[in-house]
Order: structure tokens, then C-alpha cells, then sequence
């Protein structure tokens, strides 16, 4: 399955981050806990360059904790300030707050000394569609200031939102790149909902997600879909397993595999089926090297 997606209006959202720079102090470039590799748009760096950024994971309750903790010294070891959040309940938002703070200390401070007047700390939000950066505005503003959605693409032209006396926050358009060197990169982006479910065939992306959580997780897929067995099965007989246990049954008793492909992704994506991280450390590095290799060939 080989998933590629960008729309044109990407295209624009890279010109709105690199001419508004400027005007930004720090940059948060916010990831999916499930996904770190996979959601961190490899373009972004060469965007912001050498501007002070701050690398934040969302979705941090959906994640397995302990691999999150490995994602955690993994960027540690990159150079990147990680904060892990939950943008719907707040978890994390106070520190990911005084981080802001902290990283333009020393700026601010040579400023005062200097006699310049004490201005906002302004921080533009980059990441991919739908990793909730409008949810997280929202929830470090205290109001509901920017557009949110739970699919990819609400947010089409950056806002500028005023925090308090202390931060300003810009909230851009998700942004992807043009094309996914690694086929799994675009899985896993469909599988978390950050590429839209009318583009894809949610049917073979269900399959592929059911099959790889039943060799990483097989005891969660064994309780949530009551399968007996997953020894030596293949996705589209664990979709059909699983749709028999849900009663996704059509005229003839064959199942359903539209519908329960469409419960899976969407327990999948709600937590129901358990903590689930898709990538390790691991996989950055060999997404790394397949970019790399891409462009000296």
C-alpha cells in the first residue's frame, strides 16, 4: 500500500512558515506520540533552521508509555526540548508554557538591559494535519481561539492568538510533504487520521494496521475483537475474525469488511483498543536514511 497525499494548499503553507518566520521567536513543532517518526515532516527543520524550537508530542494518553519514554531520550540525544502532552485534558500544557518562556530568557533579558520594550514571546505551531494544534492553542489560551476539527485540513491560513501579556501564538495550516520516501511513513499517517479516509482504501489500511498490532500488541487485539487465536494470520482473516465477534454481517453471511475496517481504525485512533505506539527510535533512523538516500540518487 503505497498512500501519498498533498493537496495544493500545502504547497502554500510552506511559503506562509518561511514568510512569517521573521516574526516568530520560537518555534513548537508538535508530533503524534504514536507516531514520532512518521508525523515529523522532515521539511521543518529546513524551514526554521536555526530558530529556537521546541519539539512537543500530542496525543501522549493514546501512547504506550514505556516507548515514550524511549521517544523521550531519543530526542534528548538529537538536541530537542520534548514536552508530552494531552491537548484535550491539558496534561503538560503548564510545562510546555514555562519552556516557552524559558528558551527566550536571555533574548528578553539583553533586550531589557538594552531599554527595549518587554513584548509577547511569539510562537508559531508547526506539525501535520490533524495532530491537534488547534486543540492545543485552544487549551493554552483558556478559550476557544482557533478552528479545531478531527479531520485533517480545518485550519487553512495561520491565525495569530493572543495568549496574555506573555505569549502569542501563531497557528498555521498542517503540512506535509510532497512525497513519503518510505511507504510505511504513509500507513502510518492514514492509520492516526492525519491523511483523509476518502482517499485511501480503509479496507487494505485496516488489514495492514490489524495484522501489525497483532504481532506487537496480540494480547490487546485479543481482548478487544475476542479472537482465539492469531497465530499465522494474515489482516484480512483477522478483519473478517473480528467482524464475525462484532456481528458485521451482510445479506449471505459474508462479513462486512468496509464496516468493521472502519471500527478498527476508528478504536484505534480512539484509544479503545489500548496505549499503542507504531514506531520506535529506530524506525527515525531508517526513515532518515531513506530521505537521505533519496536525495543523492
Amino acid at each position: 500500500m503505497n498512500i501519498q497525499w498533498f493537496p495544493g494548499h500545502m504547497a502554500k503553507t510552506r511559503r506562509i512558515l518561511a514568510e512569517n518566520l521573521k516574526m516568530v521567536d520560537v518555534v513548537v513543532e508538535l508530533l503524534d506520540a504514536r507516531i514520532p517518526a512518521s508525523s515529523k515532516n522532515p521539511e521543518i527543520d529546513s524551514i526554521v533552521k536555526n530558530k529556537p524550537k521546541i519539539v512537543v508530542l500530542n496525543k501522549a494518553d493514546l501512547a504506550d508509555e514505556k516507548i515514550s519514554n524511549e521517544w523521550s531520550k531519543w530526542f534528548n540525544s538529537q538536541g530537542y526540548a520534548t514536552i508530552f502532552i494531552d491537548s484535550i485534558k491539558g496534561t503538560g500544557i503548564k510545562q510546555l508554557k514555562d519552556k516557552m518562556r524559558d528558551v527566550m530568557k536571555d533574548k528578553f533579558e539583553r533586550d531589557r538591559q538594552k531599554g527595549r520594550i518587554f513584548r509577547p514571546v511569539r510562537t508559531m505551531i508547526v506539525g501535520i494535519p490533524n495532530v491537534g494544534k488547534s486543540s492545543l492553542i485552544n487549551k493554552i489560551a483558556g478559550k476557544k481561539s482557533a478552528v479545531t476539527g478531527d479531520r485533517p485540513g480545518v485550519t487553512r491560513n495561520k491565525q495569530w492568538i493572543n495568549v496574555n501579556s506573555e505569549i502569542q501564538l501563531m497557528d498555521t495550516p498542517g503540512i506535509l510533504w510532497p512525497k513519503f520516501e518510505d511507504k510505511t511513513v504513509g500507513i502510518n499517517l492514514a492509520a492516526t487520521g492525519a491523511i483523509k479516509d476518502e482517499i485511501i482504501d480503509t479496507v487494505e489500511l485496516a488489514s495492514l494496521l490489524i495484522e501489525r498490532l497483532s504481532e506487537t500488541y496480540p494480547e490487546k487485539i485479543k481482548e478487544r475483537y475476542k479472537l482465539e487465536s492469531l497465530q499465522d494470520k494474515k489482516g484480512y482473516e483477522l478483519l473478517e475474525e473480528a467482524g464475525k465477534k462484532r456481528g458485521c454481517i451482510i445479506s449471505g453471511g459474508q462479513v462486512d469488511l468496509t464496516r468493521i475496517s472502519a471500527i478498527v481504525l476508528d478504536e484505534f485512533r480512539g484509544g479503545k483498543i489500548g496505549r499503542i505506539t507504531l514506531e520506535r527510535p529506530g524506525d527515525a533512523e531508517r526513515q532518515r536514511d531513506a530521505a537521505e538516500s533519496s536525495t543523492t540518487d
